[in-house]
């Protein structure tokens, strides 16, 4: 769950998700916002020293965008450009350091649960997707936890290396 394209297509899917909940004039600002900005940070070179910090941002704001769906009276359109604009920020930092260019299409791609997910919102029937949303929160904090263990089969070398 580290590098390529997973960490931002979950913070993708967060977006998506939380935009159902978001008012309609402003899904496509929020959704140009943050492809346009995972674009641009993609194609920055980002210092290796900032890996794990990277690392970190990308899953707590999976963690916290996907919350979002929670919110009783859903999200503004300024809430909405906002997280848009963190995700991209997130997204594109991490793209620019383990990623590819075929990467960046992979991730931006699950911005599209938006319309399936607005789609269930507008039929009054959003517990599905905040049963998702919750899913992708779990995932997010044992993501970014992991990184903090002293050692875990994958990420650092143990005893029999």
């Amino acid at each position: 769950m580290r590098g390529g394209p997973l960490p931002p297509a979950l913070l993708c899917a967060a977006t998506g998700l939380a935009l159902a909940f978001a008012p309609r004039r402003i899904r496509l600002l929020s959704v140009v916002a943050l492809t346009t900005m995972t674009c641009a940070l993609a194609a920055l070179s980002i210092s290796r020293n900032c890996l794990e910090g990277v690392f970190l941002g990308c899953w707590a704001s999976v963690a916290v965008t996907a919350a979002t769906v929670h919110l009783p009276r859903g999200l503004t359109a300024s809430g909405a450009v906002v997280l848009s604009l963190n995700a991209g920020i997130w997204s594109g930092s991490e793209l620019a350091l383990t990623g590819s260019r075929l990467d960046i299409a992979k991730a931006l791609v699950c911005v599209l649960l938006l319309f399936p997910a607005a789609f269930i919102v507008d039929r009054r029937a959003p517990i599905a997707v905040k049963v998702v949303s919750s899913w992708l929160i779990a995932v997010a904090i044992l993501a970014a936890t992991l990184q903090f263990l002293l050692v875990t089969p994958g990420y650092l070398p143990d005893h029999l290396d």
